[in-house]
């Protein structure tokens, strides 16, 4: 009798971090929250966020790899693949946790200064909307990015 196995592939854009075949599960979470993937899994494709990917072989041992997120897709019921751009593979579950909440505080931080880029750039395209409807405003050179007004 032949056990049902799953290929999991896990990549980013310049290498192949994982390559596994003989796969009995894999544990994953998007923004709805934490899912299982076994054997016969129906097709998926889903987004992950900063997260790690855990997956269990034949022999019952357990592998991780943290991502910065990525596109996870079920193929045919025996197939994963990871597509993110960055990964790191390892044994030490916490160590990688710890490395999923930095990527998701660098990731809040970047969100956070481009919310603060846009409502800056909102602000000065305000401000030269109202320079120019001022009556009797002449035309003229705008400012320089970051001197308005």
């Amino acid at each position: 009798m032949t056990v049902a196995t799953l290929r999991l592939d896990i990549s980013t854009p310049s290498t192949a971090l994982v390559r596994a075949d003989g796969v009995t599960a894999v544990r994953a979470e998007d923004e709805s929250g934490a899912f299982g993937v076994l054997p016969g899994h129906a097709d998926l494709m889903t987004v992950l966020p900063p997260s790690v990917v855990r997956w269990r072989n034949g022999a019952g041992e357990t592998h991780y790899c943290a991502l910065r997120g990525g596109v996870l897709i079920v193929t045919g019921g025996a197939r994963v693949s990871v597509a993110c751009r960055h990964g790191v593979v390892g044994d030490d579950l916490d160590a990688l946790e710890d490395k999923v909440r930095s990527m998701r505080a660098d990731e809040l931080e970047a969100e956070r200064i481009a919310r603060v880029e846009q409502t800056r750039l909102h602000a000065r395209a305000v401000r030269q909307i109202l320079r120019f409807l001022k009556p009797g405003h002449a035309p003229g050179p705008l400012p320089p990015h970051g001197n308005a007004p």
